[in-house]
């Protein structure tokens, strides 16, 4: 089964509360065990609390709170549907929507009351994020006890479950932090997990950081939220207004509602977005992009990766995004990489061991909820494993070539057997296109 190619950043756990007004203590923890995660978007808890509002730019329901039992200060509430759900405080740059709220500096009281001193009450919020089962506090905690930046922790049933680690630029170190501006909780990244998405200021300048993140990917892998550095410097140095929602127009999503309007403007989001997190460009590996079409339902697929490295694949359904393939690394280790049978829905990849000595051959295709599957593994061993331990020893090599065995999921078959899989003509997913051709190959289409 394959995993998302991805590098674990910080690590979740679990801690215990240790004492009132000075918040909750990160350490003496334990990895927490992981289960289902929730399908719930969280915005209904959103709304129940505050009620649903209007459509708005930002591509959700701007809704405006009434006061809650802590004295909830003027927040919007802004819904993605399944895509996630987002939390504003004031305009989305600090400076309130309206007038200074008394109701609003009582509940930041009552979150500094309930989880320290430290505590940035007005950007604390009770949410449901995809990663984990039920609403979880994410609490900002201001520089001091020992902390010299903005941290965040994430904390269910009195537990720090997990911490987003903090970011600052580098030639804004030495910077005394001012201001958390603004938080929003949405899908940024097109993959179905919820991300998050800061604006800090630090002296007089205010900038971005954005954290994606991970569910346990099918397995019992630990759920995580990673810092992503290169994105939230393009951020800093492209973006013409430090907003969520200007934030969200330079990396070109146009969404309403949780909805695109067409796969081309889908597509040109995906693209800008891949660009701008790039973090290969200084070593000339530059994302490349295609347009191909794997399973005939004439709305066509997004190849993007590096070649020779790394391989994405998106599709299109009903106004969303759906990642099938996320940075599926290739080129080492065996693996030549993932092929497709135009308009046949079949993926199909070769990786090797002991240098050939044993090859698989995997099938895959797109299940109508939008993720791949594999059908079929095919190993077929090229030398006669006398002693059974699945190595080619020393007095087995010369039976290379002159011996061979293929199962088929792991049952002895024959190659009519796995010649059923096999869809004909396959083509590499990769991409040849720059960005702005890609652009411009929608445009037309």
């Amino acid at each position: 089964m394959f995993r998302k190619q991805a590098a674990m950043c910080m690590v979740l756990t679990a801690g215990l509360l240790l004492g009132s007004g000075c918040g909750l203590e990160s350490g003496a923890r334990e990895a927490i065990e992981v289960s289902e995660a929730s399908d719930s978007s969280g915005a209904e808890a959103l709304e129940d609390r505050w009620g649903k509002g209007s459509q708005d730019e930002g591509g959700g329901n701007d809704g405006t709170a009434a006061p809650d039992d802590a004295g909830g200060q003027k927040e919007q509430a802004k819904t993605e549907g399944d895509e996630g759900k987002e939390a504003e405080n004031g305009d989305g740059k600090g400076n309130g929507a309206d007038e200074p709220s008394v109701q609003g500096d009582e509940k930041a009281e009552a979150m500094r009351n309930r989880f320290g001193e430290n505590c940035i009450g007005e950007q604390t919020f009770e949410v449901e994020l995809s990663e984990y089962d039920g609403k979880v506090w994410f609490v900002p905690m201001g520089p001091g006890q020992g902390n010299s930046d903005v941290h965040i922790q994430l904390i269910q049933d009195g537990a720090v479950i997990g911490e987003l680690n903090p970011y600052v630029p580098e030639r804004l170190q030495g910077e005394t932090f001012t201001s958390l501006d603004a938080v929003s909780f949405y899908d940024i990244n097109f993959d179905g997990s919820t991300d998050i998405l800061l604006i800090e200021t630090y002296g007089n300048t205010t900038f971005a950081a954005v954290y994606y993140g991970f569910d346990r990917d099918g397995e019992d892998y630990e759920r995580y939220f990673t810092l992503q550095e290169q994105l939230s410097k393009r951020i800093w140095e492209q973006a013409g207004e430090m907003s969520v929602g200007g934030i969200r127009k330079a990396l070109g999503d146009s969404r309403k509602n949780g909805k695109f309007t067409s796969y081309q403007e889908a597509y040109e989001a995906v693209g800008r977005l891949l660009d701008m997190s790039n973090e290969d460009g200084a070593f000339e590996m530059t994302v490349t992009y295609d347009l191909i079409d794997v399973d005939g339902d004439e709305v066509p697929e997004l190849a993007a990766g590096v070649n020779g490295y790394y391989v994405s694949l998106y599709t299109y359904s009903d106004g969303k995004v759906y990642t099938l393939l996320d940075r599926w690394s290739y080129g080492v280790m065996g693996n030549a990489g993932y092929e497709y049978a135009p308009k046949k829905n079949s993926l199909r990849n070769y990786n090797s061991d002991y240098a050939g000595a044993i090859l698989y051959t995997t099938y895959m295709e797109v299940k109508k909820d939008h993720r791949v599957e594999t059908v079929a593994q095919i190993k077929t061993v090229n030398f006669d494993d006398v002693n059974g331990n699945g190595v080619p020893d020393e007095d087995e090599t010369e039976s290379m070539g002159n011996y061979g065995v293929t199962y088929l999921n792991g049952k002895e078959a024959s190659p009519e057997e796995c010649a059923a899989y096999d869809a004909g003509k396959y083509e590499m997913i990769c991409g040849d296109l720059s960005l702005e051709e890609l652009v411009k190959e929608l445009k037309v289409r």
